[in-house]
């Protein structure tokens, strides 16, 4: 996600929807330790800390992550 800055004023896109991790887990098949090894080797989008206890993925970016995928796969 890119944001710009005109005259001091940020803007960021705006973000419509966030998935839990049961959701993120139902979407890519992972168990919880897939999820999270491929987080920490880099290889799947980190969370968004929403609270001190609640994380949670914007969509777009898990759709995205999954387009690049299927184009993988596609050109193997």
């Amino acid at each position: 996600m890119i944001c710009s800055s005109v005259r001091q004023t940020w803007r960021c896109p705006i973000v419509t929807k966030f998935l839990s991790r049961a959701q993120v887990l139902d979407k890519t098949s992972f168990s919880h330790a897939t999820l999270y090894r491929e987080i920490s080797q880099g290889r799947f989008p980190r969370p968004v800390q929403l609270t001190a206890r609640r994380v949670a993925w914007p969509e777009e970016r898990i759709e995205e992550w999954l387009a690049e995928r299927v184009s993988e796969s596609d050109a193997a």
